[in-house]
């Protein structure tokens, strides 16, 4: 199967990587030409266009960064459409350990599907399109608040003259351990925010997470407040880190109270 790929940020340059090193043919499409250079040395191809990557492969995936970027890509000269937004970040991308959030039309579903069990651990569908992105913003949702509650707990247990490297061991061998604490809290501590999801993209699916609990009327002041810590973060030029430098912002908050 020859498969397409629109858009080589963190997360399609990662994808794109395991499709070669799974055996697909990959063309290639990139707004930045030179993003595609690292991918054309491992065997992709480069479109010259999203059109005419469309035309040539038999599935054609996009990871682009907001319904903007998406709809400057694609035009409306019909064809079918998956949504598939996927859940975790580059590492996960890397490895094809991603988790995938399908919704539309079931045969296309089944269609692409070797192509998703390579590019995810699991895939699942959802049914009508839309319930995809939902699904994703949900998930985002919890996750960015998460990382806020963690962040204050590192700064409330210094603050308190504990160690908050002994609060990672803790917690992960506690009821609330995951994959997210003690993956990002070492690197917290070092101040260092490498992007694997850029803070800007998180802050975009907090505010796109309460229009959908304002579409359906759901109380959401946790998720509001975590977003308000976001834009702060932005606002301090944080954006193109990790999503975990929102920790900054929780220390200068505890510092100023």
């Amino acid at each position: 199967m020859e498969v397409g790929f629109l858009g080589l940020g963190i997360m399609g340059k990662a994808i794109s990587m395991n499709l070669l090193r799974n055996g697909f043919k990959v063309t290639v499409w990139n707004r930045t030409l030179s993003k595609c250079d690292e991918l054309v040395a491992h065997g992709a191809t480069v479109g010259g266009s999203p059109a005419e990557v469309i035309k040539k492969c038999t599935i054609t995936i996009g990871m682009l960064a907001d319904p903007a970027a998406a709809l400057s890509a694609i035009t409306s000269k019909g064809g079918h459409f998956l949504e598939a937004p996927v859940s975790g970040s580059k590492q996960p991308a890397e490895t094809g350990q991603l988790v995938i959030l399908s919704a539309g039309e079931k045969a296309l579903y089944d269609e692409a599907i070797s192509a998703l069990n390579v590019i995810g651990k699991k895939a699942f569908f959802l049914g009508e399109v839309g319930n995809g992105a939902k699904m994703k913003l949900v998930v985002n949702m919890i996750m960015g608040c998460m990382m806020n509650t963690f962040s204050e707990g590192l700064v409330l247990a210094e603050k308190s003259g504990l160690d908050p490297r002994t609060l990672l061991d803790v917690l992960d061998l506690g009821g609330i351990a995951n994959p997210m604490f003690k993956g990002k809290g070492p690197t917290m501590l070092q101040s260092n925010y490498a992007p694997a999801f850029p803070l800007k993209h998180q802050q975009k699916d907090m505010r796109l997470a309460l229009a959908l609990g304002d579409e359906n009327a759901v109380s959401m002041p946790i998720a509001a407040a975590a977003n308000e810590a976001f834009k702060k973060a932005r606002s301090l030029g944080l954006g193109d880190n990790d999503f975990s430098a929102v920790f900054e912002v929780v220390k200068d908050l505890k510092r100023s109270s």
